[in-house]
């Protein structure tokens, strides 16, 4: 009995070491990919390619031929399929809620076009090359300096979002606040292949290829050092910026801080299992049990299992398709901004949005034909170089902000994994997905204790 014992112990042993071994060869920072920072993504060969350095204005003028033909596509009539009796968005986007909408946006929105285009135009628009591709971005400068730091800010988008979802946050950012000593000055880019930035024509380009361009874009304006604030993809291109280029960020701010990490996804898998034992007060408010976490995957991971394996198919079929375009991406403002609004006919999309603010959203899909190329990222994110990135140590100081009604909140225990210098993380009560366009005075405000953190 002895001898058996002693080979249990044994193996015991053994068999803990090699946890602690794989554990260690886990835990320790990877080295970053090399990557091109001059590769060519455009079209054709990069043979005859010469980068033209120039940054320019850029007018986002809209045809009129545009406009009236899509109130003439919006004037046919609606052949919808009526939906079930009782039921708000649970089967999707409601079919006398989309009437309401599509009868809002030619009769309203549109006849008042020149004025959405004006508000649109209030910031200064530019574009320049980069690596093959078109980069447009706002640059919005401090409206007045004296007393204060100016810091230059990345602000990243995500999807079914644009640069429109900054239009609140960046007076709030460019204007003094007596109450921060800090002032910024604003560049917000169309992530590649959203709005008015160019999609690549090269298979391969993923949010790390993109945060290259933009890391790019940032040099060429003459900001080697800047914060950087993102949401949805926004805060992946973030992340992976802050893995490849640590040298040249002062710090990572963002709404959607998420850690794939290998021990990371072990951390989450125990924490929905034993949530009172590994979460505080604030976060058990935050943060779902396994039930209801495999719930809301199921629920709402639809699209992007389509975008991740067909983004093109997707993407025919909402090309030149108002009503569907429309439909594809109000829908997640009404469920990710709040899981409860699935229940109300309408989507709750008016509670805390204008449908002028969400139909300019639309809009800007709609004038520049980009929903194909936004979508390609989903297939282009499933890639070695990812997946490397995913276990590089972020450094750079951290702050995370979660709100209420994201579907995807992470906490501290399993960002531990990647963020190793979390200096700010926060739990808001209110808010969702969108939070620069539904609650930008507390995203705005939440920002500033961070960068306050980082005494720049």
């Amino acid at each position: 009995m002895g001898v058996i014992i002693r080979v249990l112990l044994v193996a015991t042993s053994l068999v803990l070491a090699m946890l602690v071994q794989k554990y260690r060869n886990l835990a320790r920072s990877l080295p970053a990919p090399p990557l091109s920072v001059t590769e060519y993504w455009g079209p054709g060969s990069a043979d005859n390619y010469k980068e033209d350095p120039t940054v320019r204005p850029f007018d986002i003028k809209v045809d009129p031929e545009l406009i009236a033909d899509l109130r003439a596509q919006l004037s046919r009539p609606l052949r919808l399929q009526e939906t079930l009796e009782g039921v708000g968005f649970e089967y999707g986007f409601n079919s006398e809620a989309l009437r309401n909408v599509t009868a809002y946006w030619r009769d309203t929105y549109l006849v008042n076009w020149d004025a959405r285009e004006a508000y649109l135009k209030q910031f200064e628009h530019f574009e320049t090359q980069i690596q093959g591709l078109r980069v447009h971005f706002i640059h919005a400068k401090p409206q007045a300096t004296e007393g204060k730091k100016v810091i230059p800010l990345l602000l990243l988008h995500g999807w079914p979002g644009s640069v429109r979802e900054f239009y609140d946050l960046i007076p709030l950012l460019t204007n003094p606040n007596p109450n921060s000593e800090y002032i910024f000055e604003v560049v917000a880019p169309s992530l590649s292949g959203y709005g008015w930035s160019q999609g690549a024509s090269k298979v391969g380009f993923g949010t790390a290829q993109i945060a290259v361009v933009l890391r790019n874009l940032m040099i060429r304006l003459g900001h080697n050092k800047f914060l950087l604030q993102g949401g949805d993809w926004g805060a992946t291109v973030g992340t992976n910026m802050a893995a490849l280029f640590p040298q040249n960020m002062l710090g990572y701010h963002s709404n959607s801080c998420l850690d794939f990490h290998p021990l990371a996804m072990i951390a989450k898998t125990i924490r929905t299992m034993f949530p009172n034992s590994l979460l505080n007060d604030e976060e058990r408010g935050f943060v779902r049990n396994s039930t209801e976490e495999i719930t809301l995957i199921l629920q709402e991971s639809g699209y992007f299992n389509i975008q991740a394996t067909k983004p093109d198919t997707i993407g025919a079929a909402l090309l030149n398709n108002p009503i569907g375009l429309a439909v594809y991406i109000l829908e997640k403002f009404s469920s990710w901004t709040n899981a409860e609004f699935k229940k109300l006919p309408d989507g709750g999309l008016t509670k805390r949005y204008t449908m002028d603010a969400l139909l300019d959203n639309v809009m800007i899909y709609y004038i520049t034909n980009s929903i194909t190329t936004s979508q390609r990222i989903y297939l282009e994110i499933i890639s070695s170089t990812n997946v490397i990135l995913e276990r590089v140590h972020i450094k750079s100081p951290a702050g995370c902000a979660r709100f209420k009604w994201d579907p995807i909140v992470t906490t501290d225990f399993e960002l531990q994994f990647k963020f190793k210098n979390l200096i700010h993380s926060t739990y808001h009560s209110n808010g969702g997905h969108f939070p620069a366009l539904e609650i930008p005075q507390t995203l705005y405000d939440d920002f500033i204790a961070f960068v306050k953190k980082i005494n720049l």
